[in-house]
């Protein structure tokens, strides 16, 4: 007669290492044939889900299919106790180091004849690069235009005049945008569509009379 093997989960198995049903792993299972010829040696006391010798005294689970003796409920195999890995908290994103500023002010000697005047109530604004690129120009609503740093004051900056950018490196570039009037970069004209290295102390010069200087942001 074929040996039957009784899996942790309590079916019947013709394999004797992994369960032919529902593939548990068979851990020191008696075969029922084996079980019932030695039925004799446990007194006649066998497990009445699979047959298998009852256990010894002191033994509430038959190690066969995991029938509890105590309470009478089948399967009930103790629940495996499962190591879990230490949780490792994840890092904590690292500040963004903002390197540079540039502080925008009114110079009246930047004025040509055709310029109006300046005005004497401007006083200079610090904006920190702080994005990866900061549009130069004035606001248009209506064009959606919205600078990071705004020029309203001065009608000779184009609206999409310039662009400061940040590169990977920290370095920063500056490219003219096809504005109307141009840009000076420490008094001499830049091409348009030409990005040029900016450094700490670089004036850039555009409009009427607008200075924007580029300074370490300490």
């Amino acid at each position: 007669m074929a040996s039957i093997f009784i899996c942790p989960k309590g079916h019947s198995s013709a394999d004797n290492d992994f369960c032919s049903e529902c593939g548990s792993k068979i851990q020191g299972a008696v075969p029922i044939t084996a079980a019932v010829s030695n039925k004799s040696s446990a007194g006649g006391k066998v497990c009445p889900d699979c047959s298998a010798p009852a256990p010894s005294a002191g033994v509430n689970f038959c190690e066969i299919c995991g029938f509890n003796f105590v309470t009478g409920t089948s399967g009930q195999f103790p629940a495996p106790v499962v190591k879990q890995a230490p949780v490792v908290p994840a890092p904590l994103p690292q500040a963004v180091t903002i390197s540079f500023k540039v502080i925008v002010c009114v110079d009246p000697t930047l004025r040509t004849p055709d310029s109006p005047e300046a005005p004497t109530d401007f006083a200079p604004i610090t904006y920190l690069l702080d994005k990866p690129a900061s549009l130069v120009g004035r606001k248009s609503e209506a064009r959606a235009v919205f600078p990071e740093i705004p020029l309203d004051a001065d009608s000779a900056v184009s609206h999409r005049h310039g662009l400061i950018s940040v590169a990977s490196d920290g370095s920063l570039i500056y490219r003219d945008l096809g504005s109307s009037n141009g840009t000076k970069l420490n008094g001499a004209e830049v091409a348009s569509l030409v990005d040029l290295p900016l450094k700490s102390g670089d004036q850039l010069t555009l409009g009427h009379w607008t200075r924007i200087t580029v300074e370490p942001n300490f």
